[in-house]
């Protein structure tokens, strides 16, 4: 499941046994590569060029050229939705000054502690929950103000386990 977002519209994208369904609805068209970055799209009897003009993969954001119109397109995929209804979504996590608990469970490991600096994407701690190992990376650059939990302890749910 992928969810593109143009402007106000939201579209929900399925790939279900080569097929693909867009807001549950068979999207059919014919598709042909030009280039490295253009393609020929015939849908319903009309083409389309459509350029690559821009790709963000740390913003999972594409600008795309169609017919010389230009569309920006935010792109989440599986994992995106996932944080996103866990309420860790990415774009809030860009400005957190905390790292909250995204569901109940144990803490196996800590792996920093007060005054230490981090980078984005960094490893805090190992959160077991429902028999999976979950690595909670920092949201950004920064330096932890404070580690609100130890090896060992149980967690619940938007519980603040690091404060930067």
């Amino acid at each position: 499941m992928y969810k593109a977002i143009i402007g106000d519209n939201e579209y929900n994208i399925q790939l279900k046994e080569g097929d693909m369904l867009i807001n549950d609805k068979l999207f059919s068209w014919d598709l042909s590569k030009v280039n490295e970055h253009s393609y020929h799209i015939i849908k319903d009897n009309i083409s389309y060029r459509i350029e690559v003009a821009q790709v963000n993969y740390k913003t999972k954001q594409v600008i795309l050229k169609v017919n010389g119109h230009k569309y920006e397109v935010e792109v989440k995929d599986k994992l995106d939705l996932l944080l996103e209804k866990l309420g860790m979504d990415m774009a809030i996590a860009q400005n957190i000054n905390e790292v909250k608990a995204p569901m109940p469970g144990l803490i196996l490991q800590v792996k920093v502690s007060e005054g230490d600096e981090v980078k984005e994407g960094d490893p805090l701690m190992i959160l077991e929950a429902m028999k999976m190992e979950n690595v909670l990376k920092a949201p950004g650059d920064g330096v932890i103000k404070a580690v609100n939990v130890s090896e060992g302890d149980s967690v619940e749910k938007n519980q603040v386990l690091v404060q930067f």
